[in-house]
């Protein structure tokens, strides 16, 4: 767990696990040594390195024979870091462990955002993983610079690219979104995708015929499957598998296409109380994901593609690269930051992107909306960034929505009562409802919820699961539902 930042307390530090945010060294500690774990924690998410506590959490202080100058440790980011990451040193009265007045000191450790830090000494860089301050190779750094935007790695030059190689009908599309008239090579020189006639990774992306033949692993692949899990050798149960692999904006509306062609569609009861028919998610949810991988993996991860699984009880997006920087799972809702951000830009001058900017928060909503439960973002492999939207049991049941209306009957929908079929509605999203849910819902007191639950029961229409009228476990489903 990360310790508090606002949490500097002594016996907390000597029994706390090391972690990704979290190190105590011994004020025996050299200050290259030190730059080392500073370099680590900023290049990684900020921490704090408690100095003048053991490994085994002894509290031995800065009394101690060989202890260094904490003025020296003080100062160790400023002497041996560069650039210079932003430290706030903390000096903590302690008892040490032979009874002596002392101290400890606390380097809290800001993440570096916009930079890569390294070593003064030796230029090397490092970063924090799990309880350890890893060295990096090179390859290792330039992907923390991609990840920091301190080097972009759509606007190096791809050297086996030319102007011969614009795709006509998206570069005709592009100028007129623009209103310019100029030559094709004009524009792409002035917007920075051609460089000494050659063009970048951004323009190989957005303009190229074929990307794949200097990115192989740009593309989308979708994949629909009959079954909640994928099948191998005879049970094989791909349904259908197309892979779209041209410039950007074509490859986004060739799997918007697809992928609308195989959601399935299913019957909802309106507010008047007729069945509607809706798609199985909707659009806007899975459109923003599919435009998110698109817009913000990473693309110098080679040897891996996005891929759309298509499932029976959930779709999933899966995206190479981990999360942008400072971007987290728990913050993502709110934070905006793009690791392509001339892709990003030049999607939404496009027009093929009209709602690039809605964010993650419109996602939630609109599940919602649908009676769907919350989507789900996680990184699976700590490599990639995977999207799921889950059409649950609930779902499943609003696709029998042919057999409910013949059974219920539309007369009988006609005479049901305003809390009734609001009780019915909020059954069909959920699948099963308790009288406190209703109530909630309703925003009405039990005394309301509960009449109308058992109305729908003598009618056939809802079923009831409990052992007593007192049974705090007690609920109401479907009828004939599970």
């Amino acid at each position: 767990m990360q310790p508090p930042l606002d949490n500097n307390d002594p016996g907390f530090f000597a029994e706390a696990d090391e972690n990704q945010y979290f190190d105590r060294k011994s004020a025996r500690l050299n200050s290259k040594e030190a730059a080392r774990h500073i370099c680590a924690f900023a290049n990684a998410s900020g921490g704090k390195l408690v100095i003048g506590i053991e490994d085994d959490g002894t509290v031995t202080g800065f009394k101690r024979g060989g202890a260094r100058s904490i003025e020296e440790l003080e100062q160790a980011a400023l002497a041996g870091c560069e650039p210079v990451p932003e430290v706030h040193p903390v000096r903590i009265p302690v008892t040490n462990s032979r009874g002596e007045d002392d101290r400890i000191l606390v380097l809290e450790i800001s993440p570096s955002s916009g930079h890569v830090i390294s070593r003064r000494s030796d230029k090397a860089v490092f970063l924090r993983q799990k309880d350890s301050s890893v060295e990096l190779e090179r390859d290792q750094v330039l992907a923390l610079e991609y990840d920091k935007n301190q080097r972009r790695y759509e606007d190096e030059v791809q050297e086996r690219s030319s102007i011969g190689d614009v795709d006509p009908e998206v570069m005709a599309r592009y100028k007129a979104e623009l209103g310019t008239e100029a030559s094709d090579e004009q524009v792409l020189r002035s917007c920075g995708f051609l460089q000494d006639g050659h063009l970048t990774n951004a323009g190989v992306l957005l303009f190229s015929e074929s990307p794949a033949r200097f990115m192989p692993w740009a593309r989308v692949r979708v994949i629909r499957l009959d079954g909640s899990k994928m099948e191998t050798g005879r049970r094989l149960n791909i349904v259908k598998d197309r892979t779209f692999d041209g410039p950007l904006p074509k490859t986004i509306n060739g799997a918007k296409e697809f992928i609308s062609s195989q959601l399935r569609e299913f019957q909802y009861l309106g507010d008047d109380g007729r069945f509607k028919v809706i798609p199985e998610y909707p659009e806007f949810a899975w459109f923003e994901g599919l435009v998110n991988a698109v817009t913000h993996r990473d693309y110098a991860m080679s040897g891996d593609h996005i891929r759309v699984m298509m499932y029976d009880d959930r779709l999933e997006i899966t995206s190479p690269g981990k999360l942008p920087n400072i971007v987290t799972l728990e913050n993502m809702k709110y934070t905006r930051w793009s690791r392509n951000p001339t892709i990003a830009r030049t999607l939404v001058e496009f027009g093929w992107v009209r709602e690039l900017n809605e964010g993650v928060q419109r996602i939630y909503d609109e599940m919602a909306s649908f009676f769907l439960r919350e989507p789900t973002f996680s990184e699976p492999n700590g490599a990639s960034v995977r999207l799921t939207l889950e059409n649950s049991a609930t779902s499943r049941v609003l696709r029998r929505g042919d057999t409910i209306a013949s059974d219920i009957g539309e007369d009988a929908l006609g005479a049901l009562g305003e809390y009734e079929l609001a009780a019915l509605q909020y059954v069909y999203g959920r699948g099963r409802v308790t009288a406190r849910e209703l109530a909630d819902h309703l925003g009405r007191s039990v005394k309301v919820s509960r009449p109308a639950l058992k109305s729908l029961v003598k009618k056939g229409i809802l079923d009831w699961h409990g052992n007593s009228a007192h049974d705090p476990s007690q609920y109401y489903s479907l009828h004939g539902s599970k």
